[in-house]
């Protein structure tokens, strides 16, 4: 049995957590934490992994906690940044704790940004148009730069940039990472939805995924907590648990 303490376990993330690791044969809901309680409790439970969905200026303190008390982590927290992941790849470096960190642990999220990832060579233009719900605190979301990361990593050559456009009213054309274009939409009612759009001479290429209830996330939280404490270092990307 892996024993499993759960950050921002009363949010909604955190909630569906704790109760597909209670549905799990395998694991073991030891402690839950939450923004007021003390950590302490995983070290008390002997949690050996600690899941957490909470906040990005909560998460790093929490990644520290179980990186020094010798306990895995498994995040689904965006917001970080590339600075704050070197700053978590050095504390975990020689550490007897790992951590692994997804931008998103939907399987078919996933897919579709190994998808985009292998089609943007062939086109000569890309946009990614995200949407979730109203109370996701980040934008633009970690998928979306995720997958504009994999995307940029594909190609040899840069992206082709629309000629004489302009913007009537500011922002328009959304927020600019290397080439690709990502607009942003947060509306009730949504959960996470994606679509990745290029385009060359005579055609375009549309890649959607949608995630319609946080259940949808579990099968790949419940992947990394397995599979976590057989990992060294930091590993960002549900892909890197996957034979893609």
């Amino acid at each position: 049995m892996i024993k499993v303490g759960v950050f921002g376990a009363q949010g909604r993330m955190g909630s569906e957590v704790c109760r597909a690791v209670q549905a799990d044969d395998e694991l073991e809901l030891v402690a839950q934490v939450d923004e007021n309680d003390d950590p302490r409790a995983f070290v008390d439970a002997g949690a050996t992994v600690a899941v957490d969905f909470t906040t990005p200026d909560a998460v790093l303190a929490n990644i520290r906690f179980c990186v020094d008390n010798g306990i895995h982590v498994v995040v689904g927290t965006t917001g970080l940044s590339a600075s704050d992941l070197d700053e978590v790849a050095g504390w975990v470096a020689g550490a007897r704790a790992s951590v692994f960190i997804a931008p998103n642990f939907a399987i078919g999220a996933v897919l579709m940004m190994d998808f985009a990832a292998r089609a943007a060579p062939h086109f000569d233009t890309a946009e990614i148009v995200e949407r979730h719900h109203e109370r996701k605190l980040d934008a633009p979301s970690g998928t979306a730069l995720r997958t504009a990361q994999l995307m940029n990593d594909a190609r040899g050559t840069a992206w082709r940039a629309p000629q004489g456009h302009s913007e009537t009213l500011p922002g328009s054309r959304g927020g600019d990472s290397s080439g690709i274009r990502i607009h942003s939409v947060r509306v009730p009612g949504s959960v996470a939805h994606q679509d990745v759009i290029l385009g060359t001479a005579g055609e375009t290429l549309t890649i959607r995924h949608d995630s319609l209830d946080r259940a949808s996330f579990m099968p790949g939280v419940v992947l990394a907590v397995k599979r976590v404490g057989s990992l060294q270092g930091l590993t960002v990307g549900l892909e890197n648990l996957l034979d893609l």
